[in-house]
């Protein structure tokens, strides 16, 4: 639900109905991205907390669900502050606007950490890949139903509709991660009775620096750090591209390109079935993740053909197909990542999964429209020459760029699957170690 707040109906409201500079917005919505890279530090510092219960994982979902709370509560008016102004300067507002975002993306950032790190304690190793393709799952499906109900709400659009939205979202925060919380973490005396023994005797918590090193020390966590960077960028560099590319390019209804979102939606949930499927039966999930990239690759080609054989139906099934390569390049790396932890410390191990990919998705995206604009306006120009002056100018050299992204990723990843370092070696001949 805050994710869509944040990155999808506020978006449009602000620059639509409310008349907030794009530029602004656009500050805005990439504020929570700046507090990403903190996650791996909210995951170490989840491995070591001290409770007296023992507990460890929830006292930071907790901490993280208030913090949405708050930001989403003072939101709503913060915006009405940034739209009109009032008495007061308009710093005032912007600062509003800009803390209530950060404050939502912060509990966003540190539930889902936390969140994650939770999952791994629970689920045994065998179940990982279907708990893994279920939180996916999940995440689509509420996404999805959240943007029907919010859609529904706003219909008929005023201030005081959007204040009881936001706020009743805040609400639901609260109430749904209370339920999601109840009876997921165990009461441990004994580590709570060792807790309490470490801080009668002055222990200082273990530094973050020293597990850091630790888990970066082998090239198997550095390289899939590396990959997942790459990998997650040129997934999402056309991230808002897609939808232009065919209305502007191949002449396609807003209801046609509408229904991207949902061809690419489907892909996405399929690869996730299939991925829990193989990950079960043992396929190397780095061999997974690159098989995912593969098809990323090919999907983007699809896509820079559809603008010369005039092909919709080229367009829409490179749309599929990059939902379903970006869905097994998730959850293989996200697998991959759980089994990075170690000695308890699966919180800084899917704190830095976390940190990377939720900073290479803001980067990217933000770095693609940048691209498009750029490109577009040398081209209208006629700085790039007489060929390059049409309209997909700007969106081939983004979409070409994510290709040379993926098969960077494919170099960084290679090494991993050659040496079968990701759980069960598959019985499968298919894969970047076997390819020239």
């Amino acid at each position: 639900m805050t994710m869509v707040l944040l990155y999808g109906t506020l978006n449009r409201v602000m620059v639509v109905e409310m008349g907030v500079p794009a530029w602004l917005v656009a500050t805005m919505v990439a504020l929570p991205v700046l507090f990403a890279p903190v996650r791996a530090l909210i995951g170490f510092r989840s491995d070591v907390h001290r409770s007296a219960f023992g507990l460890r994982r929830v006292p930071y979902i907790w901490f993280g669900s208030l913090l949405q709370f708050g930001g989403l509560a003072v939101m709503p008016f913060a915006l009405l502050l940034l739209a009109e102004g009032g008495n007061v300067h308009p710093v005032v507002g912007q600062l509003g606007a800009a803390v209530a975002f950060l404050l939502a993306g912060a509990g966003l950032h540190t539930t889902q950490t936390a969140g994650l790190a939770l999952a791994t304690d629970i689920a045994p190793r065998a179940s990982r890949p279907r708990v893994v393709a279920l939180l996916f799952v999940a995440l689509q499906l509420s996404m999805l139903g959240s943007a029907l109900v919010f859609g529904l709400l706003l219909a008929e659009f005023s201030q005081m509709r959007l204040i009881q939205v936001i706020q009743g979202a805040a609400v639901a925060v609260i109430v749904l991660n209370v339920v999601a919380l109840w009876k997921q973490e165990a009461v441990d005396r004994e580590r709570a009775a060792q807790c309490r023994r470490d801080r009668e005797a002055g222990k200082p918590l273990p530094p973050f620096g020293a597990a850091w090193r630790a888990l970066v020390r082998s090239g198997r966590s550095k390289r899939l750090l590396l990959a997942l960077g790459l990998g997650t960028a040129g997934f999402t560099m056309q991230e808002i591209l897609l939808e232009p590319y065919g209305a502007q390019v191949l002449d396609l209804s807003v209801a046609e390109t509408t229904r991207l979102t949902a061809i690419w939606a489907f892909g996405t949930l399929a690869a996730f079935a299939l991925a829990a499927r193989m990950l079960t039966r043992g396929i190397d999930t780095f061999r997974l993740s690159a098989i995912g990239v593969l098809i990323g690759i090919v999907a983007f080609t699809a896509v820079i053909f559809s603008d010369p054989l005039a092909s919709s139906w080229l367009f829409r099934g490179g749309a599929l197909l990059i939902g379903f390569g970006g869905g097994l390049f998730a959850v293989g790396t996200l697998t991959a990542a759980m089994d990075l932890a170690e000695g308890g410390h699966s919180g800084l191990a899917l704190g830095a999964w976390g940190a990377v990919q939720a900073t290479a998705y803001g980067v990217a995206i933000a770095l693609g429209g940048a691209l498009r604009d750029l490109v577009s306006l040398l081209a209208s120009n006629g700085l790039l020459g007489d060929t390059l002056m049409g309209p997909s100018v700007g969106y081939t050299v983004v979409y070409h760029l994510e290709i040379i992204l993926l098969f960077a990723t494919l170099i960084a990843i290679g090494p991993l699957v050659t040496h079968g370092e990701g759980r069960v070696r598959s019985s499968s001949r298919f894969g970047i170690a076997e390819l020239p």
